[in-house]
C-alpha cells in the first residue's frame, strides 16, 4: 500500500500526527510520502501560510480568537466557506502530481487538504479513497463542508457534535488522535531518568513551552522556581524557538535545579520521567500526555479549539487547568503533593485514551485497499 499523507504548516501538531501516521505505515511495511500541502502553491505559499498562522496566534490570540468566531458564524450559512476556495486553487498542481505518482490511498491531518480533496471529488479528479484526521476535541469550523471518506475522530463523546453539523454519521470513526510510537511504548521512570540524567530521588516539573508560545514563560518559569521549597526540579522545553531557550538558558545560568531543553527528540521520555507536566492545550500535545501518562495542568488556551480541548480533558478528570500564573503553579504544587490525585488522573488519562490511534488508522486504510482490489 502507498499512502499520501497532506498536512500544513500551521502549528506542530497537526505535522506532528501525519508523522506519527507515516512511522506506522512503515511499520507494518507500507510504503508513505508525507508533503506539506502548501507547497503545491507557489513559491512562498506555505512560509506565507504557516508563518501567517503561527504570527496571529502567538502575538494576537484575541484577533485569531475573533477569526474562529468568525468561522463559527460563517459555518451556519449554506454555502462554501472562503477557506474551501483557497484551497480549491491547489487542486489542479495535486492533480498533476497525482497522475506522476501512484497512490492508493489519501490522508490528511488538516483541514485544508480536505478542503482540496473535496473540490477534486467534484471535479471527478480523485479516485483515491481519502481519510481526514481532527486532531483536536472539536469540530473546528469548515469540517462539515468537506467530502472525506472517513473522518477519525478523538474520541466517540464527539460523535454528536461532529454528526449535528452534518458530516455523516456512518464515516466517523473515533480511533483517536494519532502519536508516536515513542508515547505508547511503556519505560521505566528510573531507567529514563538515567538515560536524561535526571535525578531519581527529587520530584520534577515539566514545562514545555509548544511551537507557538506559552504565554510569557520567563515569569512563569521564574515564579515556579522560586516557590520551589522541597528540592523540586524543572525541565522546560523549548522546542524550535532558539531565542526563547537562549533567553531562559542566560536567566537560569548557574541554577542546577532548572535545565532548559532546547529542539529535542526524547519528549516523550521527558514525560515519562517527570511528575507534573505544565503545557498548552494543544489537541496532540495533550494526547501525547495522557497516552504517556503525565499528571497535566493546561494553561491558558488561545481563543477557539484550544478551550475545546481544555474543557474536554478537565471534564474526564484527564486534566486541571487555570487561566493565571498563580492558580496554574498552584495547581501544580497540589498535584505534586497529592499522589491520589496524581493516580486519579492518570487513570482518567488511561480510560479516555487511545494509545493505539497509528495503529487503527493504518488498518482501516487496509481495509479500504482490499475493498477496492475486491470492485
Amino acid at each position: 500500500m502507498r499512502v499520501l499523507i497532506l498536512s500544513c504548516n500551521t502549528g506542530e501538531g497537526h505535522n506532528a500526527a501525519g508523522q506519527a501516521i507515516k512511522e506506522q505505515l512503515e511499520a507494518q511495511g507500507h510504503e508513505a510520502v508525507m508533503l506539506d500541502m502548501m507547497s503545491f502553491g507557489r513559491k512562498h505559499t506555505s512560509a506565507l501560510v504557516g508563518g501567517g498562522y503561527v504570527k496571529t496566534v502567538t502575538l494576537m490570540p484575541k484577533v485569531f480568537g475573533m477569526v474562529y468566531q468568525a468561522g463559527q458564524l460563517v459555518r451556519k450559512i449554506k454555502c462554501k466557506s472562503p477557506v474551501y476556495y483557497a484551497n480549491a486553487r491547489l487542486a489542479k498542481p495535486l492533480k498533476r502530481y497525482l497522475e506522476k505518482e501512484h497512490f492508493d490511498i489519501l490522508v490528511t491531518p488538516h483541514l485544508y487538504p480536505a478542503e482540496t480533496f473535496t473540490y477534486m471529488k467534484k471535479k471527478g479528479w480523485l479516485p483515491q479513497k481519502t481519510v481526514a484526521v481532527a486532531t483536536d476535541y472539536t469540530c473546528i469550523p469548515f469540517w462539515e463542508e468537506t467530502d472525506c471518506d472517513y473522518y477519525v475522530i478523538p474520541h466517540e463523546d464527539l460523535i454528536e457534535e461532529f454528526a449535528s453539523y452534518g458530516i455523516p454519521r456512518e464515516k466517523l470513526l473515533p480511533l483517536g488522535i494519532p502519536v508516536r510510537r515513542q508515547f505508547v511504548r511503556t519505560m521505566s521512570r528510573d531507567g529514563v531518568r538515567d538515560h536524561l540524567q535526571l535525578p531519581k530521588d527529587r520530584k520534577i516539573f515539566l514545562v514545555m513551552s509548544g511551537s507557538m508560545g506559552f504565554g510569557k514563560i520567563h515569569l512563569f518559569a521564574r515564579e515556579l522556581a522560586q516557590g520551589n521549597k522541597n528540592g523540586e526540579q524543572i525541565v522546560i522545553i523549548c522546542g524550535n524557538n532558539k531565542r526563547r531557550e537562549h533567553t531562559l538558558r542566560f536567566q537560569f545560568h548557574g541554577n542546577p535545579d532548572v535545565r532548559v531543553v532546547g529542539y529535542t527528540r526524547h519528549v516523550a521520555e521527558y514525560m515519562a520521567a517527570c511528575d507534573v507536566i505544565f503545557t498548552k492545550p494543544g489537541g496532540l500535545s495533550s494526547t501525547e500526555a495522557a497516552v504517556t501518562g503525565i499528571p497535566m495542568i493546561h494553561t491558558a488556551p488561545i481563543p477557539g479549539c484550544e478551550e475545546k480541548n481544555v474543557e474536554f480533558f478537565c471534564h474526564r478528570g484527564m486534566s486541571v487547568a487555570a487561566r493565571t500564573r498563580e492558580r496554574q503553579i498552584a495547581e501544580g504544587r497540589r498535584l505534586m503533593e497529592q499522589n491520589g490525585a496524581r493516580e486519579r488522573m492518570r487513570q482518567a488519562q488511561k480510560e479516555n485514551a487511545h494509545p493505539q490511534a497509528a495503529a487503527e488508522i493504518v488498518h482501516l486504510m487496509e481495509q479500504l485497499c482490499e475493498e477496492e482490489e475486491h470492485i
